[in-house]
């Protein structure tokens, strides 16, 4: 582990990874996304997506709420309950429904469904493609006949780095 300073914002980080650059590369998807789809990025939606992606943490939404008034006075609930909607409706943001909160997407280009880690330690939530699991779970969900609106599976524990540190 190691820390590092996105924003202002002091952050531990798995040695190797480049959050800087995850960061940036999340930017840069949301944008040219965006801009394929002909929807607008505005101010306030890129700096929600900015706070999300500041750490690997789930962000509740009156946490980026208080984030968000200094740089925006006017700022209220509604408006980044809005600018979530967005994001989560553009495929740059999961909510993890049992955290009441958000992650950004590392996988924006496609629609996928969502295998989310939640370290109880750390707080970190990794989003892991797990194919082989959720075509499972797909099939399962078509011999039910059921119709799913949406899909994720979250499972709470240890990370890796935490459950080394527990030894």
């Amino acid at each position: 582990m190691r820390n590092e300073t996105l924003n202002g914002v002091e952050e531990s980080v798995p040695a190797g990874h480049d959050h800087v650059g995850c960061v940036n590369k999340a930017i840069l998807t949301a944008e040219q996304l965006c801009a394929r789809r002909g929807v607008r990025l505005t101010p306030i939606r890129r700096k929600v997506l900015e706070l999300v992606w500041e750490s690997h943490r789930a962000a509740k939404a009156y946490d980026l709420l208080a984030r968000i008034r200094p740089l925006e006075q006017a700022a209220k609930p509604a408006t980044v309950y809005r600018a979530l909607d967005f994001l989560m409706e553009q495929g740059l943001i999961h909510r993890v429904e049992s955290l009441n909160a958000f992650i950004g997407c590392a996988n924006s280009e496609r629609q996928h469904e969502r295998l989310l880690l939640i370290c109880e330690q750390c707080q970190e939530v990794e989003e892991r493609p797990a194919a082989e699991v959720m075509d499972a779970v797909v099939l399962e969900i078509r011999r039910a006949g059921f119709i799913a609106h949406r899909q994720a599976i979250e499972i709470h524990g240890l990370c890796a780095q935490c459950a080394r540190a527990d030894v």
